[in-house]
């Protein structure tokens, strides 16, 4: 029997056809144990919840900040570098049912507790209905049939996140992903993920975050066991060679393993209280292979069970 599409749904019918795009897939394996303990750190300091995916997006903001190559856009024909590193992060609306985004602006100067605020900022706004240029758009989406939707999406995709156009009656801003989408399948219990490129998105760069696991590991010549994540990334092969796919992997690392050197940068933040469980946010470049793709990961069901250790990934 037919059910009646979500939003999120008619909008991924309407989206997607058969792929024809080049995209390199990779995965990076991390040890976050240090970044458990700093992210509880910064908690006690700050009374922030701050979670392991506000981490991950100081990590792939930097990245992305060194590989300039992968923060900008294809204009008719040519590389445009972006002037800031905006990242975008998945919030799941109406029970995980229909899905927003929040986008963090020069995210790459900002420390682990300022993009925790600033997302939990907008993912309130997106679920009391008060992001206008969301509204804007989901009512469109809404009143259009999918025959309809394909055609719009690829001309305000190519109008937004190519040209750089704003269009406030119909809520599409300039850039509206920035240079990477942020989602966590952790969240869900799985370990990996491979987000299918969005072609309205127009970013070059999805990264997903998996669970936290405590897996044997050798440290200093000694078996012991560590807590590890896997993140995966879809990256569009126009931007990414090898040697930026390498910058990608080491400050990625370098940022999760040792987080103790943010401090330097981490500002002061004011103490609020939040609840973010609706956002999905998560995910990180790695290194790269260009094997065939993995099978796309299933649409997003409702609450499943977490990782027991502290934190797993969710905003």
């Amino acid at each position: 029997m037919a059910t009646k599409n979500s939003t999120r749904r008619k909008l991924a019918i309407a989206t997607w056809s058969a792929p024809r795009e080049g995209n390199i897939y990779g995965k990076l394996t991390v040890d976050v144990t240090e970044a458990l303990d700093y992210i509880a750190q910064v908690r006690e300091r700050t009374g922030l919840k701050i979670t392991i995916t506000h981490l991950v997006g100081v990590a792939v903001a930097r990245a992305l900040a060194k590989a300039p190559g992968l923060n900008g856009t294809i204009k008719l024909g040519k590389y445009v570098q972006h002037e800031t590193v905006d990242v975008a992060f998945l919030v799941a609306l109406e029970g995980g049912n229909d899905l927003g985004k929040a986008l963090v602006r020069d995210a790459a100067e900002l420390g682990v507790a300022d993009i925790a605020e600033s997302l939990r900022a907008q993912a309130q706004r997106l679920r009391d209905g008060k992001d206008d240029d969301f509204e804007k758009s989901k009512g469109l989406l809404r009143a259009l049939p999918t025959w309809l939707l394909r055609p719009l999406l690829w001309l305000t995709g190519w109008l937004s996140g190519s040209m750089g156009a704003n269009i406030p009656a119909l809520g599409v801003t300039a850039f509206p992903f920035g240079s990477c989408i942020i989602t966590n399948v952790g969240v869900f219990g799985l370990d990996e993920g491979w987000a299918p490129p969005t072609p309205f998105a127009r970013v070059p760069v999805y990264v997903l975050t998996g669970a936290v696991r405590e897996r044997p590991s050798v440290v200093d010549g000694e078996l012991t066991t560590r807590q590890q994540m896997t993140l995966c990334a879809t990256i569009d092969h126009r931007f990414l060679d090898g040697a930026q796919g390498g910058v990608l992997a080491r400050v990625v690392r370098d940022v999760l393993e040792n987080p103790w050197q943010l401090d330097d940068s981490e500002q002061a933040t004011e103490v609020v209280e939040q609840d973010d469980s609706d956002i999905l946010g998560e995910a990180q470049p790695t290194a790269v292979s260009e094997e065939a793709p993995p099978p796309p990961v299933a649409d997003p069901v409702p609450e499943a069970a977490v990782d027991p250790v502290p934190d797993p990934g969710r905003i």
